[in-house]
């Protein structure tokens, strides 16, 4: 009998017996089965066990790996991993995608969460903050597809992104003046560009005595700060009600005596109501916006502001007043994150909002452009109020 073997032989006794892979009772299992194995061989058949059962299986010591970010399975023989320098396939394998599926509805259920043919999605958040994503198939056609996001319990500090080669020498200092400043912007980019990393790096530079609430879809903020609210919306339950929206918690946040309001992705008609509240006093909030360039983010917020009934120049209008700083992330071909650009917002002829190009990544540290003397400009003054 082969290892597995032996392991499906014990689950399925412990099974029948309604009982938990204990020591004692994986124990007796194995005397069942005919085999006598030493304390050192059970206590390594009840962790694997356990991980089968409650943990993630196979993908276990692939999360713990401290440099690990995001872990994808596309198939049982096809599981990827992605340590900050692009995806990498593993030896990890699963015995056939009977095993995924089962896993995947695992954790849908952790999360509390169904995954079925009848829902054959999930999109949230296990107990200790990993992002869980799942597709049964046939949607997801041939296998189910598996995709976890790992957030660490340790912020980043701006050095280690410079040590990290995310932002060049010097570029820390830069971004720490924009908070000081208490500018508004958005860090724009691309999926597992490092939106979400660097937020929470800049958060972690926010004064003590400022309370930071947060509305977020997927809890993922996790800034190195004493005050923080953390707001999470809420998917509708099987009855269709008690669904919340991140514009209900954008509404929320404001009346919550927020020092620093952040939206963790602005991705819908939430955009007006954190526009309005950046006109009206709310210095320096920030969030996250999907975006392929620096110059292309008015366009994504105007866009995503069509969504709430707001035409163009209106939200121009707001954008203008709203918001001053763009920060722009990249993965290139090596898959290393950096900041890849930092703009400034102006008016065209025609009073629309335009992005101008302020600092731009080189190896030796920003490289001074058109807006450099705007953002220069904003920092300064709004450093002395």
């Amino acid at each position: 009998m082969t290892g597995r073997d032996l392991l499906d032989a014990v689950r399925r006794r412990l099974a029948e017996a309604g009982a938990e892979p204990t020591p004692a009772r994986v124990a007796v299992a194995l005397r069942e089965e005919g085999r006598l194995l030493g304390d050192a061989e059970v206590l390594g058949v009840v962790a694997a066990l356990r991980s089968e059962m409650v943990g993630s299986g196979p993908l276990e010591p692939l999360l713990a790996a401290p440099e690990v970010t995001d872990v994808l399975v596309t198939a049982p023989d096809e599981v990827w991993v992605d340590r900050g320098g692009g995806l990498e396939r593993t030896v990890v394998r699963f015995r056939d995608a009977a095993e995924v599926r089962r896993l995947a509805q695992r954790l849908a259920a952790v999360a509390g969460r169904r995954l079925d043919d009848a829902r054959p999605w999930v999109d949230a958040r296990l107990p200790d903050g990993t992002r869980l994503h799942a597709v049964l198939p046939p949607v997801a056609v041939g296998g189910t597809c598996l995709s976890l996001r790992v957030l660490r319990p340790r912020a980043f500090t701006l050095a280690d992104l410079v040590a990290a080669g995310t932002l060049p020498p010097g570029g820390d200092r830069l971004l720490a003046a924009v908070l000081t400043a208490r500018l508004s912007f958005v860090i724009s980019g691309g999926t597992g560009s490092g939106k979400t990393t660097l937020l929470t790096s800049l958060l972690g530079l926010v004064g003590p005595a400022e309370r930071i609430v947060l509305a977020e879809d997927s809890a993922e903020l996790r800034p190195d700060h004493p005050h923080v609210v953390r707001l999470e919306t809420r998917p509708a339950n099987q009855e269709g009600a008690g669904r919340v929206t991140l514009r209900d918690l954008v509404r929320q946040a404001l009346r919550m005596r927020p020092d620093r309001l952040v939206v963790g992705e602005v991705r819908g008609a939430e955009v007006t109501d954190l526009l309005a509240a950046l006109n009206t006093g709310h210095e320096g909030g920030c969030g996250t916006v999907h975006a392929n360039a620096a110059c292309d983010v008015p366009a994504r917020l105007e866009a995503l502001g069509s969504t709430a009934g707001l035409d163009r120049a209106a939200l121009h209008s707001q954008l203008a007043a709203a918001l001053s700083v763009v920060i722009h992330l990249v993965r290139d071909r090596s898959g290393r994150r950096r900041v890849a650009e930092i703009h400034v917002l102006e008016r065209d002829r025609e009073g629309f909002v335009v992005t101008v190009p302020a600092a731009l990544w080189a190896p030796g540290g920003f490289q001074e452009a058109r807006g450099w003397g705007r953002l220069a400009e904003l920092c300064e003054r709004s450093g002395e109020r």
